[in-house]
């Protein structure tokens, strides 16, 4: 498909994704939803991408719903622009920002959102799956919901709690304000605040670090054994999981690739493909339980 709303690139191992609505300050809509979709599953299937960066068009990253249809925007019975397609849950239509958020957190690549400017409501919520944010001195983030009648949407009240403490969480959500970047970094939703002609190379420097020196398929499994771990019952369920996968990869060509390089003093050069090499006992998450056998 050829993207209208997003803009997306593959340069030198790193996939950019710009959301490209800079005169509705990149506002989200359904066909903003579908093509980050599509996106995701672009980035996945391509062995040559191994991080990807999210960033926004203009002085925005993302200023929320698109709200020009008024106060029906978020009625689904007069508006289907803010929800997730034909699907359904419990018979209620999904919401389009939690099918964004599912499908990044899905992701088998690690995921940088450089937010560059407002990030408000789903322009907030949809880079909490993505693995570290960092900002623009001129970001300002608000978690607006309760603002406009409505809940917390992209499974954040799933995510938000997990990444900043609960206290934190019901701070922001209850009162739905909006903050300055230097408050988001206090309280931990980023890790990095940075002038605005810096924050792109930062986050770039960040994704190169990931693939010159890394193997994709550790990097996989890492990444799903963190973001599948935040919600297991005990230590013990790591430890099965930690066990099973360094026993298969332990074994593979890219562990006996990582060693011999370290000893030679030289970079590595991993052979194994994420898309051809994944072990089957790398944790499918989240998994959707709408369409489990």
């Amino acid at each position: 498909m050829a993207f209208t709303e997003i803009e997306y690139g593959v340069a030198d191992g790193i996939a950019t994704i710009t959301l490209n609505r800079p005169d509705r300050l990149n506002a989200f809509t359904h066909t903003m939803r579908g093509e980050l979709i599509e996106a995701f599953d672009r980035i996945d299937a391509d062995d040559d991408v191994r991080a990807v960066v999210v960033t926004g068009a203009g002085r925005a990253f993302c200023a929320g719903a698109d709200l020009g249809g008024g106060g029906d925007t978020f009625n689904h019975g007069r508006s289907a622009e803010m929800f997730g397609g034909r699907d359904t849950v419990d018979g209620s239509p999904r919401d389009g920002g939690g099918t964004v958020a599912l499908r990044i957190a899905r992701s088998l690549k690690p995921v940088i959102a450089a937010v560059n400017g407002p990030a408000v409501g789903v322009g907030a919520t949809m880079t909490l799956p993505m693995d570290v944010r960092i900002a623009s001195g001129t970001a300002r983030f608000g978690f607006v919901f309760a603002r406009r009648g409505i809940v917390t949407e992209a499974a954040s009240s799933w995510f938000l709690p997990r990444i900043v403490g609960i206290s934190q969480a019901m701070e922001w959500a209850m009162t739905g304000r909006v903050f300055p970047a230097d408050e988001a970094l206090r309280g931990r939703l980023i890790s990095a605040v940075h002038a605005p002609d810096e924050l792109l190379p930062a986050a770039y420097a960040l994704a190169r670090e990931v693939a010159d020196n890394t193997s994709a398929v550790s990097v996989a499994a890492i990444r799903r054994l963190m973001w599948s771990g935040l919600s297991a019952a005990s230590p013990w369920e790591a430890h099965r999981a930690d066990s099973i996968l360094m026993h298969l990869l332990g074994a593979a060509p890219d562990a006996a690739e990582g060693v011999t390089a370290f000893l030679e003093k030289r970079p590595a050069t991993f052979p194994m493909r994420v898309t051809r090499d994944l072990p089957d006992a790398v944790p499918s998450w989240p998994d959707n339980p709408y369409e489990l056998p």
